[in-house]
């Protein structure tokens, strides 16, 4: 197998976070170049604050969004705007970020990992996320909102893995993030149909969140958003190229007929835990991450595939590899060499 030292590294963690595209990077440096406060009564400050409303603008534009859009530090953030202070009833399968705010109760989902549409009942705050974070699995947005709806709830998306890439539901509130479509990290935006729904706190954003506006971040945001995602057709080649050789090497594809993300897959490889994998793909030069979190030296099943019904054992030998701009037909092809000799000597042992 080759070492680190063979070739160039491989990036394939774009879920987590993918590289600040070079012409947000170029907005970035020319925004920080004439920075002011733009909450400054001054002329600076004036002029700081017609290019943040400008970037404001053009956010909703890129997303085809007509509400309001409240800037944040990440869709983190976003999501304890959008939840704090309310029981909402979360799908199992939500990033931890949903689930650290969100009451206990959860909306279950199937194999597919796909939310039980027929169990969203009662008046109350629903959060789903468009795309899972882990698995790639898309959720029938149109389906929820029309459930949600029906019983006069409030729907809350988490939209950090699919803005951009794909329309945004007609949900009431939308957590996206900068960093996961080539803006800058720390930064993002809570998308909201009526403020009346959120709690004032003071500050910026209309009194909805303190500190100082991030203006190149904000315009590095607008200026990824408006680059467009043309190479997601590349990414569903590079993918069927990806999972066609994974099966015949004996792996184990997640949600395979469920409706996906083309950036984001998660694979099992029988008989080898994730950690292992992890560091042998690492040693080849080749970044990607597991399907199961580490905490404290446990390997721990990840909540996401034990909500899908996957055991213990199995989920802990699930990676996720996950595609951006970047990745081409020879990252792919490493990749599935390196997978096929850790396989193998897998096997020999």
């Amino acid at each position: 197998m080759e070492t680190m030292s063979d070739q160039s590294r491989i990036y394939l963690d774009h879920a987590a976070t993918t590289p600040v595209i070079p012409a947000a990077r170029a907005a970035m440096a020319d925004a920080m170049a004439q920075w002011a406060n733009p909450s400054s009564p001054h002329q600076e400050g004036r002029a700081a604050r017609f290019a943040l409303e400008d970037a404001r603008r053009r956010i909703a534009a890129a997303l085809d969004w007509d509400g309001e859009v409240i800037l944040t530090s990440g869709a983190s953030e976003a999501i304890a705007l959008g939840l704090r202070g309310t029981a909402a009833l979360a799908s199992a399968v939500e990033h931890d970020a949903v689930l650290a705010v969100a009451g206990r109760n959860h909306l279950l989902v199937g194999a597919d990992g796909q939310v039980d549409v027929g169990a969203i009942s009662g008046k109350a705050r629903f959060a789903v996320q468009s795309v899972n974070n882990e698995t790639g699995v898309i959720q029938p947005m149109a389906e929820i909102t029309a459930a949600v709806r029906e019983v006069d709830g409030i729907f809350f998306a988490d939209c950090s893995q699919s803005a951009g890439k794909l329309p945004l539901p007609d949900a009431d509130m939308i957590a996206v993030s900068a960093h996961k479509l080539g803006g800058p990290p720390g930064m993002g935006a809570l998308l909201v149909r009526n403020l009346g729904l959120l709690a004032p706190t003071g500050g910026q954003e209309q009194g909805y969140r303190r500190g100082t506006e991030n203006l190149p971040a904000v315009i590095g945001f607008a200026t990824a958003l408006e680059a467009g995602f043309a190479w997601m057709e590349n990414a569903v080649r590079l993918r069927k190229i990806l999972e066609d050789a994974i099966v015949e090497s004996g792996g184990v594809i997640i949600a395979p007929e469920s409706n996906r993300l083309a950036t984001i897959g998660s694979y099992r490889m029988p008989g080898v835990a994730a950690s292992s994998q992890l560091i042998n793909f690492d040693m080849a030069g080749i970044a990607v991450s597991a399907g199961s979190a580490c905490s404290s030296g446990t390997l721990k099943t990840s909540h996401v595939l034990g909500a899908m019904g996957w055991d213990g054992i199995s989920a802990s030998e699930v990676i996720r590899v996950s595609f951006g701009a970047s990745t081409n037909d020879d990252d792919i092809a490493r990749f599935i060499d390196v997978w096929r000799s850790i396989a193998a000597r897998a096997k020999a042992a």
